[in-house]
């Protein structure tokens, strides 16, 4: 059974920090690519930030460009979406995704994604 499970989300003032972590079991981690997305009420989930396999690759929306940093640890079957000068827009369920690739240095910013995580929220106040 694949399990992507996130922690971390939360309530924060603009301008704080948030970081997320999402621990995959039932696969083989370092053979797939990362990525984050959100949904806010009303509107399509949507891709913010992406990571190849190797970790050596990295890809943001605009909006998230220079405020959000996504890495990984293959030991630890986990990747991280670190999340400063957070806006009352960011507010959204978080969303980890897998998606198995045999290129080790590629991103995937697009769907569709093989596996996904239940979602975790992050609020942010103004």
């Amino acid at each position: 059974q694949v399990l992507l499970v996130e922690s971390g989300g939360g309530l924060v003032q603009a301008g704080g920090s948030l970081r997320v972590s999402c621990v995959a079991s039932g696969i083989t981690f370092s053979n797939y690519r990362m990525g984050y997305f959100r949904q806010a009420p009303g509107k399509e989930r949507e891709f913010v930030a992406g990571i190849s396999r190797s970790g050596t690759t990295t890809r943001y929306t605009d909006s998230a460009k220079g405020r959000f940093t996504i890495s990984r640890d293959n030991a630890k079957n986990t990747v991280y979406l670190q999340m400063n000068n957070l806006k009352p827009e960011d507010t959204a369920v978080y969303y980890c995704a897998a998606d198995f690739s045999i290129n080790i240095a590629s991103v995937n910013d697009r769907l569709p994604y093989d596996y996904w995580g239940q979602g975790t929220q992050v609020t942010v106040s103004s």
